[in-house]
């Protein structure tokens, strides 16, 4: 089976810094267009201008992913303006029990942004791709999904939905000619992993990360989880008993 060719127009979404904006560059080069959002305006604007350093032509929009009609309508005009060959929902925040525990607002906020704002791009995105039975999408989960820790309920169980939402697209889409990818992460240099104030094992750099993420994309796996020991011990954390998991995760730092 040949390798598709590179996609030429790629949407990003939280390209304004971290994973997203390492992304953006990784894919800027001549030929390629870039629809990007993110939510600080300032730095969303200095990533299209590092891209369009590469070469590529860039389209960049503050938008709110939690917000369904803008969002399907921001996407229906990407795609008019090129059509779409690969839509990355990345969009997400973080937060965890550090420094008094975890609200309900906290909760609902991380679950609006991550699982939310992923299906208010997935599904847009997933119905342009089905009318000419081509495309690709992929999904920022992480591998905090794999297990649901005591410092980050939300944020694991915001990453576990999106995880497993996407395993199951991916063999629903697959008659539609729709490749989809999870991608689960272990620690990366990024802006959310800056307030963590706690020893991160295996932390690599968010270029380093993005060249992961695309190679992985272009190959078409399912499942692109790294680095290897991280993922390893994070599927290992799924197998484990409770008792032993409960005990493990009693020890662990909470997320700030």
């Amino acid at each position: 089976m040949s390798t598709p060719p590179a996609p030429r127009a790629i949407l990003i979404t939280g390209a304004s810094s971290g994973l997203g904006q390492a992304l953006a560059l990784a894919y800027a080069g001549p030929g390629v267009t870039l629809f990007l959002s993110g939510r600080d305006r300032q730095r969303l604007h200095d990533v299209a201008d590092a891209c369009r350093a590469r070469q590529a032509q860039v389209h960049a929009l503050v938008i709110n992913v939690t917000q369904p009609a803008p969002m399907a309508a921001w996407i229906k005009e990407c795609d008019a303006i090129r059509p779409l060959e690969l839509v990355i929902a990345n969009a997400g925040i973080s937060a965890g029990t550090g420094g008094g525990g975890e609200s309900a607002e906290q909760a609902r906020a991380i679950f609006a942004v991550n699982v939310d704002g992923v299906m208010n791009t997935v599904f847009p995105a997933m119905d342009i791709m089905r009318g000419r039975r081509h495309g690709q999408i992929a999904i920022m989960a992480s591998l905090a999904g794999y297990r649901g820790l005591p410092g980050a309920p939300s944020y694991c169980a915001s990453k576990a939905a999106v995880k497993a939402w996407g395993e199951g697209l991916r063999g629903h889409l697959a008659p539609d000619g729709i490749r989809v990818s999870v991608i689960c992460p272990g620690f990366v240099t990024t802006r959310m992993t800056a307030v963590n104030k706690f020893r991160m094992p295996f932390l690599m750099d968010a270029d380093r990360a993005a060249r992961i993420m695309v190679k992985g994309l272009a190959r078409n796996r399912g499942r692109i989880a790294f680095p290897w020991p991280m993922a390893f011990g994070a599927w290992l954390s799924a197998a484990l008993p409770d008792r032993l998991m409960g005990w493990i995760g009693a020890r662990m730092p909470d997320k700030g």
